[in-house]
Formats: structure tokens, sequence, C-alpha cells
């Protein structure tokens, strides 16, 4: 139930380094098929929750303000089943923190869904409306294929549902489902999906990410980690080992000098304001 409540060469390696460590000035968006994870940039940016300290978290009008900005050139966002099944994109397990509503979002039918609004932070910039979390189908739909996304299947019983979705738009190459839990990651790699394990600083003291790399494409590892368990994850064999969630510049730069090679940030656009000045890179040498 709801409740109420820099010389011609070196210019042009410049140019790659600050693509690659600030993203490009617009969406990344080119070609006439989808754009899949094998076009990112070296060091992708990845607006989490859209950006979840500049814009209102998992709403359309947040993530279309953080494509259209291009600070970043991945889409991160949450889903949740609803009671009929209808996977919905939301972060919390129940609506209070981010809505006028109360009580568990798997209560709701997409007939309720549609009467939920978000309730923007306050202490969000600029002037942000109420709105209706949307569907997992309904982002899929406005931004697969322009640019990749990354979802959050905080919700086991969705991953069938959401790879139907998925397939059906053609996206297994443009969409990255993530995970907490290695069994579930395994079978979201048998439905044919991009694979996202996500991991904690406590969980990545004695994790041993090399045993994921037959079945994980993204390892998604927690910033405050220690030194070197951040190494034994770059180390792992694993194609991608993106930090999360960075909100300085000076947790990016230590990310980068570990061996991250991507970056998930509440404030992509804040970032993107300062170049990573990251030791023995190209950019530290040219002073970017």
């Amino acid at each position: 139930m709801v409740t109420s409540v820099a010389s011609t060469g070196l210019a042009a390696v410049a140019s790659v380094v600050a693509l690659a460590l600030t993203g490009p000035p617009g969406p990344l968006e080119w070609g006439g098929g989808p754009l899949t994870a094998d076009s990112l940039p070296r060091i992708p940016y990845v607006a989490h929750r859209g950006g979840a300290r500049e814009v209102p978290e998992n709403s359309m009008s947040g993530l279309m303000a953080a494509f259209r900005r291009g600070t970043a050139q991945v889409l991160d966002f949450d889903t949740r089943v609803l009671r009929d099944g209808t996977p919905v994109v939301f972060h919390d397990a129940t609506l209070n923190r981010t809505t006028f509503l109360g009580g568990e979002v798997r209560g709701l039918d997409a007939g309720e869904w549609r009467g939920v609004r978000l309730r923007p932070r306050d202490r969000l910039p600029g002037s942000w409306r109420s709105e209706r979390p949307p569907t997992v189908a309904e982002v899929l739909d406005r931004f697969g294929g322009r640019i990749v996304l990354m979802l959050e299947a905080k919700d086991p019983r969705g991953v069938e549902r959401l790879a139907a979705l998925i397939r059906a738009r053609g996206l297994t190459r443009s969409v990255f489902v993530n995970t907490n839990d290695p069994g579930v990651a395994r079978r979201v790699h048998r439905l044919g999906l991009l694979t996202q394990l996500w991991r904690s600083a406590r969980q990545l003291r004695t994790d041993r990410p090399g045993r994921w790399r037959s079945y994980v494409d993204l390892l998604d590892v927690d910033v405050r980690a220690r030194d070197v368990d951040l190494r034994r994850a770059v180390r792992s064999g694993i194609p991608r080992v993106w930090a999360h969630t960075v909100v300085t510049p000076s947790q990016r730069d230590r990310a980068l000098a570990l061996g991250c090679n991507g970056i998930i940030t509440d404030v992509p656009g804040r970032l993107a304001r300062h170049p990573a000045r990251v030791p023995g890179r190209v950019s530290a040498v040219l002073g970017r």
C-alpha cells in the first residue's frame, strides 16, 4: 500500500588525453547504429544516477540534462520491479526518501506508478520540477543506442525482464547490467549481456577479483578502498575497472593513478572543470 508522506603531434596527443580525462564537449553520439561500449574513450566518465549531486537522481529530466551537457559518456540509473513485474527506475526499496509518498516500490503496479512524483532535493543547483519516475523501457527508448547506459538490477527477480527489454532493442553491447552479487553477475552473463559487478571497500579487502574475469566485463570498485585492494582489482584480468562513487578531483586522480580506467561520479560537471593531474600521464606533462 502507498501512504502519503599540445606542437602538432603533441597537440594531437594532448587532445586525446583531454578527451579521455575530461570528456567531450557534447553528447557522445555518432554513426548509424547503436553506440556500444567498444566505442567509449579510454577513460570514460559515468553520471551516477544521472549525476545525483547535480540533477534529481534517477529522473528523466536529470538523465536528459546529463546527456545534453556531455560531461559523461555513460548514464547510470537504478532499477526495481513493481508488483506486476514492470521494471522501473528507482534506487530505494521504499518511496519515502525521494518522492512525496511512502511505502514499498514493489507494492505498486504500473497504473499506480503513474501517480508517483519525485521530490527533488532542495540543495540541487538549478530549478527542477516534480515528475514521475520513469520506467526502464522509457529510459531505454529515450537513450538506448545514443549513449552507453549502466543500470543496476536492485531486485534480482527482474534480471530476465531487463534482459528481454535490452535484447528487444538491440542494446546488448550498449548497456551494462550491474549487481553486487557474483551469482547474479553470472546470470547476467549467461543471458548475453554486459556484466558489471560492484564491490564495497570492505568486500574488496577479501575479494579475489581474478575469479570473476570469465564472466565480468566491468568491475566497479569503491574509491574508498585501500591502495592494495584497488591495485589487485586492476591486475585481475577484468578489462574495465571503474571507481565509484567519485565526488572530488583528488579521489579521481588517485583512482586513475592506481590504474582504474573509468570514473563513476555524482558530479560529472565538477570533474569536467578540473582536468585530471596524474603523475606519469601526458596530461600532467603538458600541464593540462
